[in-house]
C-alpha cells in the first residue's frame, strides 16, 4: 500500500514537472514567434492623383520700387507727400531750404552782368583799334591785343553763364519731385532734418510704381531649384488672410546664388496680380510651386519606402531610409529612382524592388516593379528592437 502511494506521488510529480516544462516552452515559443499580423502595420497600395510641390517662404515686393533721393544738401523746409499718398510724375514732394542756392544764383547773375559789361568795353576797344590800325597810328601787335581782350571777355561771359545755369539747377534740385507715378510706401525724413548728399544720395521717399502688380522674392535650395521652370503655376498664403489662397506664376529663376553656412539658395521671382491691392509690400508669403503632376497612378506610402525589417543580421550602419536608397540608386534622365518596400509572405517580410517617380512627401509614384494595386505593404514595425546583449528569460 505504501509502495503504491509512493509510485502515485512520483507520477503526480512527474506530470506536474512535464506540465511546467511544457508551459514554459509554450511561453518561450510564443515570445520568440509573435503574431506577424499583430507585429507589422500594413497599408494597401492604391491608385490616385499625385501633385509634387516645392515649398518655401518669400516676401511680397512691388515690381518697381523707386528710391527718391536728393542731389543737393540742405534742411527740410516742407514736405508735400506722406505715407500712402498717390503721386504723379513731376509732382512736388519735398522742399529744402533754398536760401543758400538762391544766393549762389544771385551771385552768378551779378558776375554775368559784370562779364557782359567787360565784353562791351573790349568790343569798343577792338573797333577803335581797327580804325587806328587802318590809319597806321598803332601797330599790328596793338590790334591783336585788342582782339584777344575781346575774345577773353566773351569767354568769361560763357563761363559765368555756365556757372549761373549750374546754380539755377541746384536751386531747382532743392525742390524734390516724383520721378514716377505711384504710391508713397515710405517717407524717410521730416521737417527740420538735415540731409547731406556729399558722400551718397540719401533716400527721402520710396514709391511703388504699381501695387496692382507685385512679385514674391523667395529663396529655394539648390535641391529644389532644378525642378522649377518659368511659367509654372504657384499658390501662396499670407498671415493677413489665413483662409484665402492666392495664385501667381514663376517669372524668373535668378542665376545669382546666395551662400550662407555652406547652404546654397537661389532667388525665385514669382509674378502676382493684386487687383484688390490687399497684398502689401513686406508681407511674408508661404509659397508652393507646382513642379509635377500625375493622374491615376499607383501610389505607395513613403513610410513603406522608409521601412526596413529588424533582424539579428541587420548592420547598424545600413541606411534605413527609402529616400536615401532612392538617391543612391537613381538612374536619372527620367528613368526613375529605385526604392524598396516589404510585404508579408509566408509569415515573413519579403522585399520588393520598385522604380519610383515623383513624391508629395506622403505618397510616391510607382513607375515599375512587381507591386500591384491592393497589395498590403509594411509601413511600421510595432515591435521595438531588442537591446543588444539583453539576457533571455531562464525557466530553470
Amino acid at each position: 500500500m505504501n509502495l503504491r502511494k509512493l509510485l502515485l506521488n512520483k507520477f503526480v510529480l512527474l506530470g506536474a514537472l512535464l506540465l511546467i516544462v511544457g508551459g514554459g516552452y509554450f511561453y518561450w515559443s510564443m515570445s520568440r514567434t509573435p503574431d506577424v499580423e499583430a507585429r507589422y502595420r500594413t497599408q494597401a497600395v492604391e491608385r490616385g492623383d499625385l501633385t509634387q510641390l516645392a515649398s518655401a517662404n518669400g516676401t511680397l515686393n512691388p515690381v518697381v520700387l523707386v528710391n527718391v533721393g536728393t542731389q543737393v544738401s540742405g534742411t527740410v523746409k516742407k514736405w508735400y507727400a506722406d505715407f500712402n499718398d498717390h503721386v504723379t510724375e513731376g509732382q512736388r514732394m519735398l522742399e529744402l531750404d533754398p536760401r543758400i542756392y538762391q544766393a549762389q544764383v544771385d551771385q552768378s547773375t551779378a558776375n554775368l552782368a559784370n562779364a557782359q559789361s567787360q565784353v562791351k568795353l573790349a568790343d569798343a576797344n577792338a573797333v577803335r583799334a581797327r580804325e587806328l590800325f587802318k590809319q597806321e597810328y598803332i601797330s599790328r601787335q596793338d590790334l591783336d591785343t585788342a582782339e584777344q581782350a575781346l575774345a577773353a571777355a566773351r569767354a568769361q561771359v560763357a563761363m559765368v553763364q555756365a556757372q549761373l545755369a549750374k546754380d539755377r539747377t541746384n536751386l531747382n534740385y532743392s525742390v524734390i519731385r516724383s520721378p514716377v507715378t505711384g504710391v508713397v510706401v515710405s517717407r524717410e525724413v521730416d521737417i527740420g532734418q538735415t540731409v547731406a548728399a556729399s558722400l551718397q544720395t540719401p533716400v527721402l521717399f520710396k514709391i511703388a510704381q504699381d501695387l496692382s502688380k507685385m512679385q514674391i522674392d523667395s529663396s529655394y535650395a539648390e535641391a529644389d531649384v532644378g525642378n522649377i521652370r518659368v511659367g509654372q503655376p504657384v499658390t501662396f498664403r499670407v498671415d493677413a488672410f489665413p483662409n484665402r489662397s492666392f495664385r501667381g506664376a514663376v517669372r524668373q529663376v535668378r542665376l545669382n546664388p546666395t551662400i550662407q553656412q555652406n547652404v546654397v539658395t537661389y532667388d525665385v521671382v514669382i509674378a502676382v496680380d493684386n487687383p484688390e491691392q490687399i497684398l502689401m509690400p513686406g508681407m511674408t508669403a508661404y509659397v508652393s510651386i507646382l513642379v509635377a503632376q500625375r493622374k491615376d497612378v499607383l501610389l505607395v506610402p513613403n513610410a513603406a519606402l522608409r521601412f526596413r525589417p529588424i533582424d539579428a543580421t541587420a548592420r547598424a550602419d545600413k541606411p534605413r531610409g527609402g529616400a536615401q536608397e532612392a538617391r543612391k540608386d537613381g538612374k536619372g534622365k527620367g528613368e526613375g529612382a529605385m526604392g524598396t518596400v516589404h510585404v508579408i509572405e509566408n509569415g515573413q517580410p519579403k522585399a520588393i524592388r520598385l522604380t519610383v517617380g515623383i513624391t508629395d512627401n506622403r505618397y510616391t509614384e510607382v513607375l515599375g516593379g512587381d507591386l500591384k494595386e491592393g497589395m498590403a505593404v509594411i509601413v511600421e514595425d510595432r515591435q521595438p528592437p531588442a537591446k543588444p546583449g539583453a539576457p533571455g528569460m531562464r525557466l530553470f
